[in-house]
This record gives structure tokens, C-alpha cells and sequence, in this order.
């Protein structure tokens, strides 16, 4: 049954608090907060976390992603025909001797791949009818990515936003780059309360997408951490820009109640100032509610499909490591 939100931050109050951060990424954080030590702890699950491969040519630093360049590197590929161009001291000699014929050795470089993170602590997100909020699953998520992109020796960075405004970490290689982006993510996790009022001047979804298009370089992952309640047609056409030079990875966080309205009965929903009662009785209701809510998904799968970003769903009933380790290992296999 959904809880009036101030309900629900009082009755998870003294929980939150006594979270034991060891069992952090088995359940997942719960309440409608998290915190950086709960965040830090999320460091030990993901060991089997892979991220999805590179599919273009990144920068010319050193990494553990193989691109589609063909050179001298670390890992052996292929031998094949010696063309013109192609280096001499990769000729193999016995292949040549052998067949008669020039070829040469082609090799895998290992390319950096940047991860760029957006996460989003709007007040949209600052919602949920179970084990916690979508605010705190965009939190664990994106510290998830960033401990599983360090696994692999990438640079992290990423911008956190909300209509208060936002704050970027440029990416970098080092334990301490990501702690700045926790710690950053942690406070404005913090700071959403349902009696603060909006700002006079908004930072929008489209606002932290400009941002993104300024801060990522060609060849970055981006990994775009949101509910989507606040799309338009210009966000379409900044994701396009986005993913022009960038590989982009869209995580929605969802609340059940989101898709489908609750068992029948009555329903009272707060945001603090004001409450509205739900009546899910009607069977028309419902059902025009769970076709509105499936043209909202299909609307995004549509968007992700258009700019060739795979879409993964973390929802406030399950932890978020069961879904991207899910999620993640199928795209890998695809």
C-alpha cells in the first residue's frame, strides 16, 4: 500500500541510519535516503559487474577495452595478406615462407574509454512506494558504473543535478576522483525534501545534457541515469548530438506503481503541501492508467532504438546490481 511521502521518511527514519553498509549491495539501499559510506560499499559488488564493450576507436591512452584498430598492441589478432602500408616488422616470416606469399601480424590496441555519469536528483526522483526511492536507486547506480569503470582503469567523472542547479567531476583515473563524485552525488541525495521550494531559476534535464555535450569527449560512455519525466523534442535532438561521437547508456529508474495503479481501494498520495486521494477501484481506470504508462515506455524504448543506446530498468523493489548484472550480461551476449 503506498504511504503518504511523510509517512514514509518518518517510519524509515531510524532504519536508514542503522543500515548496516556490508549488506549494501545484496538488498540494496532502503528509506528515502543514502549514504556516502553506503555508496562506498558498493565497491565489493561489483567484481563480476562488466560494463558493455567499446564499439568505436576511444583516445590514444592506454585501457582495457580492444578497439577496432588494427596495430601493434598487446594482444595478438590475425595474420592476413601484407598490404602496402602495412609496417614490415610485422611481417611473419614463417607464414611467408610457408605460403609463399608476404603477411603480416595484425594486433588488438587496448583503448581508454572515458565514463561520463548523469545522474539525476530531481524532484521527480524523490518518489517510492517500496523498499526506497528512485533517487536513492540513481545513486547506487551510478556509484556501481563508476566503481566498475575504475575495475577496468577508465577515467569517471560525471555531472549531478537537480532544479537547484548541478555539479560536474571531470573524469580521471583515481580512487580519489570518484570519492569527489560519490560525495557529490551523496549531498544532493541529501538535500531533497518534499517542503523545499522550487528555485526561481530551474536547472532542467535539457540544462544537464548542454553540460554533458561540453564536458564529454568523443569516444566517452555516457551513462544517462534518470526517470525521463522530463523529455521533449529538444532532448531528443540533444541526445542525437550526444551520441554522435559518444556511446550512450540509458538507465530509467522506475517505481512499480509507475506502470500499474495499486489493488483496488484508495490511495492517498502527499508531496507535503498537498494530498490527493487515488481510486483505483475503476477497471477503466486502471487500464487506460497501464496504457498510458506503456506508451511512456514504449516511447523510450523508440528513442533508445533511434540513437542506439541500450535501455535498462532499476526499479526501488530490487536492488540495482541484480538488474545491471542482468541487464549488462545480456548486452555483452547480444
Amino acid at each position: 500500500m503506498l504511504k503518504r511521502v511523510s509517512d514514509f521518511l518518518s517510519a524509515n527514519s531510524s532504519t536508514q541510519s542503522q543500515s548496516d553498509p556490508a549488506e549494501v549491495f545484496n538488498t540494496g539501499c532502503t528509506g528515502p535516503y543514502c549514504t556516502l559510506k553506503q555508496l562506498m560499499a558498493l565497491r565489493w559488488s561489483v567484481r563480476n559487474l562488466s560494463l558493455p564493450k567499446a564499439k568505436r576507436v576511444s583516445r590514444p591512452q592506454s585501457g582495457l577495452h580492444y578497439s577496432r584498430f588494427r596495430g601493434r598492441g598487446m594482444e595478438f589478432s590475425e595474420v592476413r595478406m601484407y598490404q602496402p602500408g602495412d609496417d614490415v616488422r610485422s611481417i611473419d616470416w614463417r607464414v611467408t615462407a610457408r605460403r609463399q606469399k608476404p603477411h603480416t601480424k595484425l594486433f588488438d590496441e587496448e583503448r581508454e574509454r572515458p565514463l561520463l555519469i548523469l545522474c539525476d536528483q530531481s524532484q521527480s526522483q524523490f518518489f517510492g512506494s517500496q523498499l526506497t526511492f528512485k533517487s536513492v536507486r540513481a545513486a547506487e547506480t551510478a556509484s556501481l558504473f563508476a566503481w566498475a569503470a575504475l575495475e577496468h582503469n577508465d577515467r569517471v567523472g560525471g555531472i549531478v543535478f537537480s532544479e537547484q542547479g548541478h555539479q560536474e567531476i571531470k573524469p580521471s583515473r583515481n580512487r580519489k576522483s570518484i570519492m569527489r563524485l560519490l560525495k557529490t552525488i551523496s549531498d544532493f541525495n541529501q538535500s531533497l525534501n518534499i517542503s523545499t521550494p522550487p528555485p526561481e531559476s530551474v536547472f532542467h534535464f535539457n540544462d544537464a545534457l548542454v553540460e554533458t555535450i561540453r564536458l564529454s569527449k568523443p569516444g566517452t560512455l555516457i551513462v544517462i541515469i534518470s526517470d525521463f519525466r522530463h523529455i521533449n523534442n529538444d532532448t531528443e535532438k540533444l541526445f542525437t548530438r550526444l551520441a554522435k561521437h559518444n556511446e550512450l547508456l540509458m538507465v530509467r529508474t522506475l517505481d512499480p506503481i509507475e506502470e500499474q495503479l495499486p489493488p483496488p481501494g484508495f490511495y492517498p498520495v502527499s508531496d507535503g503541501n498537498e494530498t490527493l486521494v487515488i481510486d483505483s477501484q475503476s477497471n477503466s481506470v486502471r487500464q487506460n492508467y497501464a496504457d498510458w504508462a506503456a506508451k511512456q515506455k514504449e516511447h523510450l524504448l523508440s528513442l533508445s532504438i533511434s540513437i542506439k543506446a541500450p535501455y535498462i530498468e532499476v526499479t526501488t523493489q530490487e536492488a540495482p546490481i541484480n538488474t545491471l548484472q542482468r541487464m549488462l550480461l545480456s548486452l555483452r551476449g547480444a
